[in-house]
């Protein structure tokens, strides 16, 4: 079977990258009067969570740093629910491999699974907090403002949901994705939220935002008196900067997924799947009828959910996955679809292969294919010849190569994964 040739395009997305991350979180800590009625020395519980932010030891050392120079006593704790294989040495783990631990923060990281009831809420959900960030004298939270992976509404994921399910710890996160199951993620973290509130423990949070690039786009103390209208408003902000594959693909190939590029391995929202295994439910995003996904990464140390959202595998993942952080991340999320195994085959060649034929397209020389390497970096596209005509249509879109075969080995594998090198190639080649 003729695989198709390949072009390299670059999707020019704004970058709107902070030059001086530590100054912008100093002056918008300077500016918030947080903790300002707490005396010096008291013990402030910064909370960070599991996903990969861009440049996240930098904003947490920066955010210690100033409270240390208030006179207060910060430490970090793990602001997560199951993640880290639900423990607490894994969820220090997770930090450490972000480069948050004492050594490099010059505060302590106190990472423990036991929590405390701060009540329910009006409708019977019992919230819990991080028993370790309850004793201390405020808790400021660090995250991500973001679309969430399953579901939306106008908080999805951000402060409120780490309000929720951080700070609930496993006990936490079991107890509201069960709630979640009849009522909805969006009811829960709203309410779950509003009752932490309610504990007057929560000094604030700090709001991250990243651009297309992944790129700290944005930092913003939000303060808890307006914290939850402040999040819509920075939600649908995060959305209007959110980048697209630029088109509808047969198959759509990601070079990796991880925990650390998504809740979902891979981000659902621009793969176009759901958690529970549904195919294309969200409007306003391109269709794939086929998703292929090659590798684990890295940085996710076993843990492969979203596994379940592609059509084929390479076979050279399975040996890769710790199945234990992958179930308990999973089942306590109540997303058995997103675990299952997919058909798998040894190479590339044959994933590819295996799908071209079940597109609904007789002539396969129609087949539309787009590669990327993963959910977070789409400047970088990797499309079939057949989309040429497309291509030229967007002035978003430069053409970096001419067409040429997939750069395959010997044994029908890509030679690497996509990658500012792969650019680089690309535009010198482009100059000659």
């Amino acid at each position: 079977m003729a695989l198709p040739r390949t072009v390299l395009v670059k999707q020019h997305l704004t970058d709107r990258r902070i030059g001086d991350i530590p100054a912008e979180v100093q002056k918008q800590l300077s500016g918030s009067g947080l903790g300002a009625k707490l005396a010096p020395g008291s013990r402030i519980a910064v909370g960070v969570g599991s996903r990969g932010i861009s440049n996240i030891a930098m904003i947490v050392r920066a955010v210690v740093d100033y409270w240390k120079s208030r006179g207060m006593q910060p430490f970090i704790f793990p602001a997560m629910g199951s993640h880290g294989a639900a423990t607490a040495e894994g969820q220090a783990d997770v930090l450490a491999h972000y480069g948050i631990h004492e050594a490099t923060m010059g505060v302590p990281v106190v990472s423990d699974l036991g929590v405390v009831s701060v009540g329910k809420t009006d409708d019977g959900i019992e919230a819990f907090m991080d028993q370790n960030a309850f004793e201390s004298d405020g808790v400021m939270l660090i995250g991500r403002v973001k679309w969430h992976t399953d579901f939306a509404g106008k908080i999805e994921s951000g402060l409120y949901k780490m309000m929720a399910i951080g700070l609930g710890k496993f006990a936490g996160a079991q107890n509201y994705h069960t709630h979640a199951y009849k009522k909805g993620l969006d009811h829960v973290i709203r309410a779950v939220g509003r009752q932490v509130l309610s504990s007057g423990k929560i000094l604030g949070g700090l709001a991250i935002l990243e651009d297309a690039h992944h790129n700290t786009g944005l930092l913003e103390v939000v303060p808890v008196a307006n914290m939850e209208a402040r999040e819509e408003e920075l939600l649908a902000l995060a959305k209007s900067w959110m980048s697209h594959v630029p088109f509808d693909l047969d198959i759509l190939i990601l070079d990796e997924i991880g925990k650390n590029i998504s809740g979902a391995g891979m981000d659902t929202k621009v793969v176009n799947r759901s958690v529970q295994g549904g195919y294309n439910p969200w409007p306003n995003t391109p269709h794939f009828q086929r998703v292929f996904v090659r590798d684990v990464s890295d940085n996710t140390y076993g843990n492969a959910v979203g596994l379940g959202l592609a059509d084929v595998i390479n076979s050279r993942m399975l040996p890769k996955i710790d199945w234990k952080p992958t179930r308990i991340n999973s089942l306590t999320a109540s997303t058995p679809a997103a675990i299952k195994v997919p058909v798998n085959f040894a190479s590339d060649t044959e994933c590819i292969e295996s799908m071209m034929p079940t597109v609904g397209k007789h002539d396969l020389s129609e087949v539309t294919v787009g590669r990327i390497r993963n959910t977070l970096e789409l400047g970088l596209v990797e499309l079939s010849e057949n989309l040429l005509p497309l291509i030229a249509g967007r002035a978003d879109l430069e053409l970096l190569t001419a067409p040429a075969p997939m750069d395959l080995d010997a044994e029908g594998n890509f030679r690497s994964k996509l990658s500012v090198a792969h650019q680089e190639s690309g535009e010198a080649l482009a100059k000659h």
